[in-house]
């Protein structure tokens, strides 16, 4: 019995530590190479991403590194009671993509997804193209503009046509991180894609 009670506590030990993993942020995290070849699976879920809403893998992995530096938890700071104690957040963004309920319920409903987790980066980084590819129709924003696309999602595209974006420069210069950041992953994934889309057979004969 002890033996059975103490099996299972290192069971339950290392499916904690496995998960707790899965959901860290990669090391290297401005470098989109070193994300996917660590993370086989994100790129597998960023490329599909791509190929399903036609936005570029560069500007939707942009967008998670702005909004959360790829932390599957990641929460708005609380807002300070009294310059002291922790109040309420500023509003309900959660996981990769920072979505909030009433976007990511939407996103449920009309992806089609609809036992989509924010923790989970396939389906955070689906939401991101989503968006996206719903802000180059709505708001005929190129599917590679990062900045503007990042601007349409803070501030809803109806935000976006009224230029709402202009009068907070914090937006404005977190957007144009999102573009630089955009074309830096753009460039490092023209030197690995073609690497990253062996199979592992390939990998083991090259």
């Amino acid at each position: 019995m002890k033996f059975h009670t103490t099996k299972t506590a290192c069971l339950s030990l290392l499916v904690s530590f496995l998960a707790a993993c899965a959901s860290s942020p990669p090391e290297s995290v401005a470098d989109i190479c070193a994300i996917f070849e660590d993370r086989r699976g994100w790129y597998n879920a960023a490329k599909s991403a791509e190929q399903r809403w036609g936005i570029p893998v560069s500007v939707n992995m942009a967008f998670i590194y702005q909004e959360s530096s790829f932390r599957s938890r990641a929460k708005p700071a609380r807002n300070k009671f009294l310059w002291i104690f922790p109040g309420r957040r500023p509003s309900s963004a959660y996981g990769y993509a920072q979505a909030l309920d009433e976007t990511w319920q939407e996103y449920e409903q009309k992806s089609g997804n609809s036992r989509a987790s924010r923790r989970n980066f396939s389906d955070a980084i689906d939401f991101v193209a989503w968006y996206n590819e719903n802000s180059t129709r709505i708001s005929n924003i190129s599917n590679n503009d990062a900045m503007h696309l990042y601007y349409a999602y803070h501030e809803g595209n109806g935000g976006y046509q009224r230029a709402t974006y202009r009068n907070k420069q914090w937006l404005v210069d977190a957007a144009a991180r999102v573009q630089a950041n955009s074309s830096r992953f753009a460039g490092q994934l023209d030197g690995c894609r073609r690497e990253l889309d062996k199979n592992w057979f390939q990998r083991l004969i090259s």
